[in-house]
């Protein structure tokens, strides 16, 4: 069943991609004056602080993941861009949702993990060594683009010489949709799913008689209460999973050194002069720059917890990315302090049990990349003539940079 999709952009009315990028006036706004705001168009509620947000994500009694609206369009119209039923947690509530998800958990242990972290380091060195210094790159291009990808395809157990082709697949299939391209879009989302299908169904069928240690592997292997995945189910499950994995974390990571250059200059010689700090650095970056994190919920019994009358069926959006700019949480949030003692509280991955199940990893991955590149390059220094606003492009998780030029020295 497909559902409604909600208009988020009917309902922040940004004038210019680089506003969408980083919200940060909309969000102050919102937390001061209707931090509790109902948007006629689009029948919704819209919340901001990180108590009300906290309530609304973790609270499955009063607000449910089930529903007919959506503010998320992902995947196509066609078998193969359809999520299998029994993995589509993300709209499933306890305890159902609990027995589905740990399917896949089961190949996202701290064990695999452990097992996944050099092979990650070695992507990142490949990458950072094939970067020339004294230079000016591209790092979309040659970085924070290829990252993602690359340590997939090598999770997936597929030839990371392929993992061009699903940056590509991810590209299309988790592209928002609007009014004017729809048609044309559902089309290329289908196209795409169908490609990534047969591309990836014979390696499942190959590693169901050869397993390895891989995502794929794991998930073959997972056997609970005498649950198993088909070949198929786990075709479409790991889709989900390469755009969750890619998507996100490229968007993260560009925006991070777009920080460095634009946010706060210091920023770079305090790390590379301090590499324990990158850490700290994460989460503060998770906080501060990863602005377009929400979820929605819908109502499943009257109540006025949020301060205002709330009934049945009624949809609530909570802005996560917002509440990790509330001041009753965070000392002077707007301003980016890696050396801010709570800035772990930010709630970028969700809260409550649907909290991010790539949480980890995303964790991991940013942590390498960073570590990896400041280990080989002592400074970075911006192009002065970038402009975000033509280097911007609508994504699943907003606008996210498509080129980020800068210079390099070693």
């Amino acid at each position: 069943m497909y559902k409604q999709v909600i208009s988020l952009q009917d309902i922040t009315n940004f004038q210019t991609r680089s506003e969408e990028f980083f919200p940060l006036h909309w969000y102050q706004k919102m937390l001061s004056d209707t931090p509790v705001y109902y948007h006629k168009e689009t029948d919704t509620w819209n919340i901001f602080r990180y108590e009300d947000v906290k309530q609304v994500l973790s609270n499955h009694q009063l607000f449910s993941s089930e529903g007919s609206r959506t503010t998320i369009a992902v995947g196509a119209k066609n078998k193969e861009g359809a999520a299998p039923d029994r993995i589509n947690f993300s709209n499933m509530d306890p305890p159902e949702h609990q027995k589905n998800r740990s399917l896949v958990s089961a190949a996202f242990t701290p064990r695999s993990l452990k097992i996944w972290e050099p092979r990650i380091e070695k992507i990142a060195h490949r990458l950072v060594d094939n970067m020339k210094g004294d230079t000016t790159v591209d790092l979309v291009q040659v970085f924070t683009g290829p990252f993602p990808s690359m340590v997939m395809a090598e999770l997936f157990g597929v030839p990371t010489k392929d993992s061009h082709l699903f940056k590509n697949w991810v590209d299309i299939l988790f592209q928002p949709l609007n009014q004017e391209n729809e048609q044309e879009m559902e089309i290329r989302k289908q196209t795409a799913a169908k490609e990534y299908y047969q591309y990836l169904y014979p390696i499942v069928v190959l590693k169901r008689l050869d397993p390895s240690d891989d995502i794929i592997s794991d998930l073959l292997k997972v056997d609970i209460d005498g649950q198993r995945f088909t070949d198929d189910e786990i075709v479409r499950t790991t889709m989900l999973l390469l755009g969750a994995g890619v998507e996100t974390t490229s968007h993260m990571l560009s925006s991070k050194f777009y920080s460095f250059l634009y946010d706060d200059p210091t920023l770079y010689e305090q790390l590379r002069n301090n590499l324990g700090l990158v850490p700290k650095a994460v989460e503060e970056m998770l906080r501060f720059r990863f602005h377009i994190s929400k979820r929605h919920r819908t109502v499943k019994q009257d109540n006025n917890v949020l301060g205002h009358e709330l009934k049945k069926g009624e949809v609530v959006i909570s802005w996560m990315s917002a509440a990790n700019m509330d001041d009753r949480v965070f000392e002077n949030p707007f301003e980016l302090n890696i050396h801010r003692e709570n800035n772990h509280k930010h709630l970028t991955f969700g809260n409550g049990p649907h909290f991010c199940l790539g949480g980890p990893l995303a964790r991991l991955e940013l942590n390498i990349a960073l570590t990896v590149f400041l280990q080989k390059f002592s400074r970075i220094e911006p192009v002065e003539s970038f402009v975000l606003e033509d280097n911007l492009a609508a994504s699943a998780p907003g606008q996210s940079l498509v080129r980020l030029p800068l210079k390099i020295f070693l």
